[in-house]
């Protein structure tokens, strides 16, 4: 999943934005009163701002896991195979069709910027059948997608670049969701769009990476520079219950391998509660 040369050479500096010139294994900016350098690891530039970033170029130059493990274990995805999900997005493929005809409609070869892109989000399977939409997909972990790393607080691309940008799942990751939504309006064409998702009730995941919660006008507020096509939930308080039904029975024990087991037990007895989802949102 190599990035383009295309790509490669509009990458800015995410310091002062100046173009990027690749010297070996590197990436320096064309300033001379900047400088910095970025390193590319595995054919993936790592393009990390560090004053303004909870992450550092060292941990992905040694390939250090950060939110997401890239390792496979395949007895772990033999198990999680055979375990019902209680997180099934039930709107977003339809979602998904509805954004790549849109982009079509006004472009007949557009860009998209994945933020959070390591591995392929639900639903995005109708997007990916669009052969027309090229796809930038971005992150701030190695993963089996990953072409381009950075911090989307700041995004190392000029102005006005992108058709679309998709972010599924990611704002309540971030330290400030009102400067990552600024760069993807700052990267966006004047007619570009954007597909967000943000989880309102759901517990903490990604340990130390979790940071924030929206309503559905919290989130509207965070995009109160665009204009609104479409809006609504994609899982709803079935898929609430479910969670808080499981994380109840999880606090009972701290051993993570007493909790893999109840994971299995816990998991087949809340999936029942997605049906409620199912009939509340394909009704609305």
């Amino acid at each position: 999943m190599a990035i383009s040369d295309e790509i490669m050479q509009h990458l800015h500096c995410p310091g002062c934005s100046n173009n990027l010139m690749k010297i070996g294994n590197s990436l320096i900016c064309k300033n001379s009163e900047c400088k910095l350098e970025f390193p590319i690891v595995n054919n993936i530039p790592i393009i990390i701002y560090e004053e303004n970033s909870v992450f550092n170029i060292k941990d992905f130059a040694e390939n250090k896991n950060t939110t997401f493990s890239p390792k496979k274990n395949i007895l772990k995805e033999f198990l999680s195979a055979l375990i019902p999900t209680i997180s099934k997005n039930i709107k977003a493929q339809v979602n998904y069709k509805k954004f790549s005809e849109q982009l079509i409609s006004f472009s007949s070869n557009p860009k998209v910027l994945v933020i959070g892109g390591s591995i392929l989000g639900q639903g995005m399977e109708s997007l990916l059948s669009y052969s027309s939409i090229s796809l930038i997909e971005s992150d701030v972990s190695f993963g089996p997608r990953t072409q381009i790393i950075f911090d989307a607080h700041n995004i190392p691309f000029p102005n006005e670049f992108f058709d679309g940008v998709i972010i599924q799942a990611v704002l309540e990751h971030v330290i400030d969701p009102y400067k990552c939504v600024q760069e993807i309006h700052r990267v966006l064409k004047r007619n570009g769009l954007v597909y967000a998702e943000t989880p309102f009730i759901q517990q903490v995941h990604m340990g130390k990476y979790d940071f924030h919660r929206f309503t559905h006008l919290g989130h509207r507020l965070l995009f109160r520079n665009f204009s609104e096509i479409e809006s609504g939930a994609v899982c709803g308080p079935g898929m609430a219950l479910a969670w808080a039904y499981c994380y109840f029975f999880y606090s009972f024990f701290k051993s993570e391998r007493i909790r893999k087991y109840l994971n299995i037990i816990v998991h087949f007895t809340s999936f029942y509660l997605k049906y409620f989802d199912y009939y509340l949102i394909n009704s609305s």
